[in-house]
């Protein structure tokens, strides 16, 4: 097989070779490139070592990245490329990091200290792929297999837990079952790394097309890391519009909603405070009364904790916070709700509440009628844009300076009368016209001046 180098990573191996050197691409970017996925980054593996790589590429612009490593970064093109001497990992006393390596000519026993076998596969134009492990055959068979033995490798470095499992996930691959019961006796690992890894692995987990089943199957180390999904597990609902347990019905909405982070966060936490305001009524029936307050607090800590960004962290809260407000296709209360949340996280909303119903009874006589009436809103809300209509004080045809230009007070009372023209425009109680607004101002004005006992 051919695989197709960019010419930047091209010229630094060859210029590595001339200088009599083995130089391969190696890693993620060989398994993508035999799976037929374009690759994101570029490593390369050589026998020179860290000062011999810095002679041979001296034309560039070189980074001591990780130079007791063994790893100078190479920027060629404006292309970053890892440039990795032929090594052996000592003890990892901090399941993470070697703490120390070992050079060799050997690209086998390179390959021999990687996570796992699809990883551990090197090319080059003139001696092909070279596959010591067996990667080849699991790309083909999709499994994920450990180089060596998995509890070795994972007590090396417990972020490769994450990493099997987002494969899984990502690439819709099974975990071999000695792998498997690896990841399941190791998941505590997870304590010595930093929050910051764990959520870059867990986001690409969570937008994969397996995730669902991979969170099924694994919930025990995720919990490793949000132990606040525990109550979920296997808590009946006791209730006519749900046929799954929370846990259960939380990764059905997963699956029903787009990959992109923010609404797969929404859906995995939307119901984590249900356990903790359950009650059931004189007839068994199950309620959850303010589960969404209690699920906006337990999101916050945990998004928080898992340090996810501010914009993140405010979107899925929010959606949170109305995913179990009820949206009908009502124009009026629509507009109102633009207003509120603007128009992106309106629609994010829309496939929020889809997600959640997709995720509840088929059987229940009200669950089509409930998907439909999200089509019909998100029909509206398409109505709205298109007409231009008017949902927010910035289309409001008239501002702040129109007021005082009407002898209103700067402060609050131009706060006050804007809200309630917005709010009469919405109403179709006055026009969007610049003339209506400010006649209608001069009222509101002079309503407020008689009641403050000006004259």
């Amino acid at each position: 097989m051919k695989i197709n180098i960019p010419s930047p990573v091209d010229t630094i191996m060859k210029k590595l070779e001339n200088c009599g050197y083995e130089a391969y691409v190696v890693g993620g970017c060989v398994r993508d490139s035999v799976m037929g996925i374009p690759p994101h980054d570029w490593d390369v593996t050589t026998s020179a070592l860290p000062e011999q790589v810095m002679a041979a590429l001296s034309g560039y612009k070189l980074i001591e990245t990780g130079l007791k490593h063994g790893t100078v970064t190479v920027l060629a093109d404006k292309m970053p490329i890892e440039v990795t001497t032929y090594r052996i990992d000592g003890e990892y006393s901090d399941n993470r990091h070697p703490d120390e390596v070992r050079f060799t000519r050997s690209l086998k026993e390179d390959l021999a200290r990687r996570d796992f076998t699809v990883n551990a596969l090197a090319y080059n134009c003139n001696d092909g792929i070279i596959d010591c492990f067996g990667g080849i055959d699991d790309i083909r068979n999709k499994r994920i297999r450990c180089v060596g033995e998995p509890d070795v490798r994972f007590h090396e470095d417990g972020l490769r837990i994450l990493r099997a499992l987002r494969f899984a996930a990502v690439l819709g691959f099974s975990i071999e079952e000695t792998v498997s019961d690896s990841i399941l006796r190791s998941g505590s690992l997870l304590n010595f790394i930093a929050q910051e890894r764990i959520q870059a692995e867990f986001t690409k987990l969570l937008c994969g097309s397996n995730a669902e089943t991979v969170l099924r199957n694994y919930r025990n180390v995720i919990a490793q890391f949000i132990p606040e999904i525990k109550a979920m597990f296997g808590f009946e609902q006791h209730n006519q519009y749900h046929i799954y347990d929370v846990w259960e019905h939380t990764l059905k909405a997963i699956a029903a909603v787009d990959a992109v982070p923010a609404l797969r966060l929404t859906m995995l936490l939307h119901d984590i405070g249900k356990p903790h305001c359950f009650t059931q009524d004189e007839n068994g029936i199950g309620h959850f009364y303010g589960h969404e307050k209690i699920s906006v607090q337990l999101a916050e800590e945990i998004l928080k904790r898992l340090k996810y960004d501010g914009d993140t962290i405010r979107q899925v809260v929010t959606l949170i916070q109305y995913h179990d407000y009820s949206l009908p296709a009502n124009q009026k209360l629509l507009r109102r709700m633009l207003c509120i949340l603007e128009e992106e996280t309106l629609r994010l909303l829309l496939k929020v509440k889809a997600a959640d119903t997709a995720a509840q009874n088929p059987e229940n006589p009200t669950y089509r009628e409930r998907q439909n009436g999200l089509q019909q809103a998100e029909a509206v809300v398409d109505d709205i844009i298109r007409q231009n209509l008017c949902f927010s004080l910035k289309s409001l045809e008239i501002n702040g300076s129109d007021l005082i230009s009407l002898g209103i007070p700067q402060g609050t009372e131009i706060g006050r009368i804007l809200a309630v023209l917005l709010t009469e425009v919405i109403d179709d109680k006055c026009p969007n016209k610049h003339w209506a607004l400010m006649n209608r101002a001069r009222l509101l004005k002079d309503s407020a001046d008689e009641a403050n006992g000006i004259y």
